[in-house]
């Protein structure tokens, strides 16, 4: 952190109940001026855990881009550096996302990589727009869009990262909100083990689905 004091963290404890509130209680501790912790006493889930992350930072902090990563950085911090220097001229969303490609290290089971481009495809579809990885937990917002996208609770726990395109298609429209946003393949994502999606979600993430559809209207 000494190296970016331009950076600042905030962590979210979910509601955890194992030493996780001690080991960022020190990180704040060692950084005082750059790293902050909030925390919930009961698990509201992830979705709800990075809205009240934006929230705060909305809050108490006035810097022009906000976003937010998976709390095991599958994606180093370092990314987010990089996304930034894409966010020029219109663009207001850079996300990260998982492409394999020469130069590029992207470590994932092969199981959890067809079963996301499975997915990945219907979400495309569903929303009418190309994108390759809407799920990729790193992404970067300018201050006035991330007020509005995390403004309102989200419908599903674990597809929020696709309501965020659907709340974009809405705001903005198709066409103008394809000027709004760019994705940046990573250099670098590791998945980590110890994923808390249950198997059987699989299932019920077509109704969450169907759910978010339903907001893919223009604002008036």
């Amino acid at each position: 952190m000494s190296q970016h004091p331009e950076v600042h963290l905030c962590f979210v404890n979910d509601g955890s109940t194992d030493g996780t509130q001690s080991v960022l209680q020190k990180l704040c501790e060692k950084f005082p001026a750059t790293v902050n912790l909030i925390s919930s006493p009961k698990n509201l889930g992830k979705a709800e855990a990075v809205r009240m992350g934006m929230l705060h930072c909305l809050k108490n902090t006035d810097f022009e881009y906000i976003g937010y990563s998976d709390a095991d950085l599958s994606a180093p911090l370092e990314e987010f550096l990089t996304l930034k220097n894409y966010m020029t001229g219109e663009i207001e969303f850079c996300f990260g996302s998982r492409i394999l490609k020469i130069g590029s290290v992207i470590e994932r089971s092969g199981k959890r990589h067809y079963t996301g481009r499975i997915i990945a495809t219907f979400i495309s579809n569903v929303l009418d727009l190309k994108v390759y990885d809407t799920q990729c937990g790193c992404k970067l917002f300018s201050r006035e869009l991330a007020a509005y996208l995390f403004e309102k609770h989200f419908i599903s726990t674990w597809l929020f990262d696709v309501e965020i395109f659907a709340r974009i298609l809405s705001k903005y429209g198709k066409q103008k909100a394809l000027t709004k946003m760019l994705e940046i393949p990573l250099v670098k994502w590791i998945n980590k083990d110890g994923s808390k999606v249950k198997a059987t979600y699989f299932f019920k993430l077509w109704i969450d689905l169907l759910k978010i559809k339903k907001t893919l209207k223009p604002e008036k």
